[in-house]
């Protein structure tokens, strides 16, 4: 077996154990183990939009401690998101989200505890904004824990211009057209996730 169908397969696993916490992320479940296994390319080959839906690693640092999580002003959406980025050819989402990480935030991925290196959530997004051409993101949410006073953040300002510390509460509550349109839900799952390890 060739080591890109070894490497479907086990993205395939990854998306099929996630715990579903509404009916639309058990419709994008179940539509992204049907693209998984039609044999469709997964990977971004030509940016920014070939093929036309490719997989994406999001990683959205969270502070257990103090119960809040960085979301970056991206440049090219105009929205506040978490950090991340398309998968390379042959590499493993959580793969992307270590390399990112260190591009992106110049600090280390350290998964969270109780998720280990495993995503917390899947979407499936049609991409927005003024300076991003329409593709379709299938987009596996990771959870790394990062102190919010690390001295070590260092934002890549070619991909931001800024960050900010959200509270889960503020993002609940703040206006969805700021946010990817899934990060109310997000932040709903971090929730129970957090509260189940309290």
């Amino acid at each position: 077996m060739s080591t890109l169908n070894t490497q479907r397969q086990m993205i395939a696993q990854t998306v099929a154990s996630l715990e579903a916490v509404d009916a639309l992320e058990g419709d994008h479940q179940s539509a992204v183990l049907d693209w998984i296994a039609s044999g469709d390319e997964l990977y971004r080959l030509v940016p920014p939009d070939y093929p036309p839906r490719h997989l994406v690693s999001y990683f959205v640092p969270f502070d257990p401690a103090r119960g809040r999580v960085l979301l970056a002003a991206h440049r090219k959406s105009g929205l506040m998101l978490p950090p991340g980025g398309h998968c390379e050819s042959g590499e493993l989402p959580w793969q992307t989200v270590r390399r990112e990480c260190v591009e992106e935030l110049g600090v280390p991925a350290v998964a969270l505890a109780q998720l280990g290196p495993e995503p917390l959530f899947v979407t499936v997004t049609e991409t927005r904004g003024p300076m991003v051409r329409r593709h379709t993101d299938v987009s596996l949410w990771y959870v790394i824990e990062l102190d919010h006073a690390d001295e070590r953040l260092r934002p890549d300002p070619g991909e931001f211009d800024g960050v900010r510390w959200y509270s889960l509460d503020e993002l609940l509550v703040g206006p969805i057209e700021e946010f990817d349109p899934h990060t109310h839900r997000f932040v709903r799952k971090l929730n129970n996730l957090n509260n189940l390890s309290s």
